[in-house]
């Protein structure tokens, strides 16, 4: 049955290497049940009943890729539009979070009609091999830095933005959370190398074991205050039911305040970071696969990409921000995932984090961070692809995957390396090869940059 709905052998890949990748994608992905009620709190919503939209969100997003696109890629509530949707549209511009999902919901709709209308996949289409080549190399270096990050090694810093963190100084919390993740890297590193399956999940359990000794032999200090907590699971109390209190709520908001233009102007905002966001995860994920044909397109984009927006409707009905397709799905592709079998172990896996939800959301950052480092590495392989001797492709590429980790934002290195590929081809006398879409594209994020 597995393998008349998930074509396995077609795939060359097996029931194993699908649990592995599914397991290691969901253990990536688990920091977003902690990391977004965190977040959206701020908007006024209730912690526990974010909690259970996240994963509820992401079973079902993750599950509608699987059934409708058959590829391992999951989905959850997007980092940055989470920010955007709780300290803009309720903080700075006064809305209640009701107003927010309502939006999200919209935005969801539209994606949808954008999804079975070709919209979505033409503009997919339109992007250049090379420059999604570039996508890819840049995707590969925003997962390392946000690897970094994560394991605390790279620390903002008032001179040069971000520094390394000083090993010694809180030694005992940030300290020896950044040694662990660096110890989590090498590990994953020479268990690859000498090709051990499940090289990376392993790393990632091997560090948060690590993690645990340390802090019952007093090397890691459980500081709550500071953002270290303990590295321990246990059981607290959760309630189920608090789903009601957010559950529904985007078609109770009220209205009455809200200006037209404002509302249009959100969502908009919405629809934009997350149609590019979830194309360039989509381009470096699939790239990464090898399941791009021979003219980069992707077989099944439609299905991809719907999926996608019927997740994100249905994460506003729930309670949270846009669920989109998440770049840590490269974690799970590099075990070998190439089916939707994966992602349906990643969503059931997000189904029963709603009941054991304190346990998954132990797993530290520390220990997910080698990860996303070692992910990264993988994923920049592919600059070897570009054609560096054709300047007119090589540029847009280079300017977009250096965008991608700088500006932080995906989405944002898609725009930076559409809108110089028309320039410098239209300028070089290579207009011809410049595809109507592409100067649409090129025009709308220069009016983005302009008007948002």
């Amino acid at each position: 049955m597995l393998e008349k709905w998930f074509k396995l052998k077609e795939n060359n890949t097996n029931i194993k290497t699908e649990v592995v990748a599914g397991v290691t994608t969901f253990m990536t992905m688990a920091y977003i049940l902690a990391v977004n009620p965190s977040i959206l709190s701020a908007s006024g919503m209730d912690s526990q009943a974010i909690l259970m939209a996240t994963a509820l969100a992401s079973f079902i997003g993750t599950i509608a890729m699987a059934l409708l696109a058959n590829y391992p890629f999951a989905l959850a509530p997007g980092l940055g539009l989470n920010v955007y949707f709780a300290y803009t549209v309720c903080g700075a511009m006064g809305y209640s979070w009701q107003i927010a999902l309502l939006a999200v919901f919209v935005e969801g709709l539209i994606f949808i009609v954008l999804s079975v209308t070709n919209v979505r996949e033409a503009i997919f289409n339109a992007i250049p091999i090379q420059l999604k080549k570039g996508v890819s190399v840049g995707i590969g270096l925003f997962v390392a830095f946000i690897g970094f990050q994560n394991a605390g090694v790279v620390v903002n810093s008032d001179s040069t933005l971000v520094t390394v963190v000083d090993f010694t100084s809180n030694f005992h919390t940030t300290g020896i959370c950044a040694i662990l993740a660096v110890v989590g890297t090498f590990i994953i590193a020479i268990l690859h190398i000498k090709g051990v399956k499940g090289s990376i999940l392993i790393g990632i359990f091997v560090t948060w074991i690590l993690g645990i000794l340390c802090q019952l032999t007093g090397l890691y200090t459980v500081t709550p205050e500071a953002g270290f907590y303990s590295l321990i699971p246990s059981w607290s109390s959760f309630s189920l039911g608090a789903i009601g209190l957010t559950f529904g709520k985007c078609f109770t908001a009220d209205f009455s305040s809200v200006r037209i233009i404002d509302f249009v102007v959100i969502v908009f905002a919405f629809l934009f970071v997350d149609i590019f966001d979830t194309l360039g995860t989509l381009i470096g994920c699939a790239n990464k696969a090898n399941m791009l044909d021979r003219e980069g397109k992707l077989p099944r984009i439609k299905q991809a990409l719907l999926a996608d927006a019927v997740a994100t409707s249905a994460g506003a009905v729930l309670g949270t921000s846009t669920t989109t397709t998440f770049v840590e799905s490269s974690a799970g592709v590099a075990e070998g995932g190439r089916t939707g079998l994966a992602s349906v172990v990643t969503g059931l896996l997000f189904l029963v984090s709603v009941f054991l939800a304190p346990i998954f959301t132990t797993i530290p950052g520390f220990a997910t961070a080698p990860a996303l480092l070692f992910v990264g590495f993988l994923m920049i392989t592919a600059v070897t692809q570009i054609d560096f001797d054709d300047m007119t492709e090589a540029i847009p590429a280079y300017l977009c995957l250096m965008a991608m980790p700088l500006m932080y934002s995906i989405s944002e290195g898609i725009a930076v390396g559409v809108i110089s590929y028309v320039v410098i081809n239209m300028v070089c006398g290579k207009a011809k090869k410049i595809t109507p879409l592409m100067y649409i594209l090129a025009v709308l994020f220069v009016c983005k940059y302009i008007f948002l």
